[in-house]
């Protein structure tokens, strides 16, 4: 069973230096009918004008993934940690028992476009952490990438849930399925371009939620970059 997730459809928020969209409810943005998948609860697309962004802020007990996708993202935290980070880059927080951090737009002349993904712990109060990492384009090139994970194989970052985030650069020709194991769910989120998913056609900024299916299988590309999910119930 697959259930889509429009891109128009998704939560708007627009301050100005930032363009939001919102895939599940988030800030002022409610809609009970969209309050995450599994542990997954956040997947906002963000657009941040040259030179600004979030000052400093607290998160607790949430795993915070970051993906670049054009521009340079810049990182401080109150664990000491502070970086640039750019297309191909994935960056973990694990906010624990309590992070304060700041993202801002490092360019001062062009934007920065980037998700951010939430995903629930399943531990609470642990200490806070941080990790990132580089996936070049090569290695997501027709093929899913494992790029977070429960155990951090392959070089993925390591997040305190049992789930996977893989993702994948496909055009043309390019065709790929991945199983889907009883019990789980698949969610996609298409980050540019188009594709199919089991047969269905999405664009960019649409998702769809499979459950009950064998597999997924992502095919008619056309310059799709896509993020897929992993999920326990």
């Amino acid at each position: 069973m697959l259930k889509v997730r429009k891109s128009e459809d998704r939560g708007v928020a627009n301050f100005g230096w930032l363009d939001s969209k919102h895939t599940f409810s988030f800030g002022h943005y409610q809609d009970p009918a969209h309050m995450g998948v599994g542990p997954l609860r956040v997947i906002n697309e963000d657009r941040v004008s040259a030179g600004r962004g979030f000052d400093s802020h607290g998160h607790r007990d949430m795993e915070i993934i970051s993906y670049v996708l054009d521009g340079a993202l810049e990182h401080k935290d109150s664990m000491g940690n502070g970086s640039v980070l750019r297309y191909g880059d994935v960056q973990r927080m694990s906010a624990g028992k309590g992070v304060v951090h700041s993202e801002f737009n490092h360019s001062k002349t062009e934007p920065v476009h980037f998700l951010q993904i939430w995903i629930q712990p399943n531990e609470l109060g642990a200490p806070a952490g941080y990790e990132e990492k580089h996936f070049d384009a090569a290695s997501k090139t027709g093929r899913l990438r494992v790029v977070a994970s429960n155990d951090g194989r392959e070089g993925s970052v390591s997040i305190r849930q049992d789930a996977s985030i893989y993702a994948a650069i496909l055009d043309g020709d390019d065709t790929v399925s991945f199983p889907l194991q009883p019990g789980r769910i698949g969610y996609i989120h298409v980050a540019r371009g188009a594709l199919n998913v089991n047969g269905v056609a999405l664009k960019a900024g649409d998702a769809v939620r499979i459950d009950d299916e064998a597999q997924v299988s992502l095919d008619g590309a056309a310059d799709a970059e896509v993020l897929l999910f992993d999920l326990p119930r």
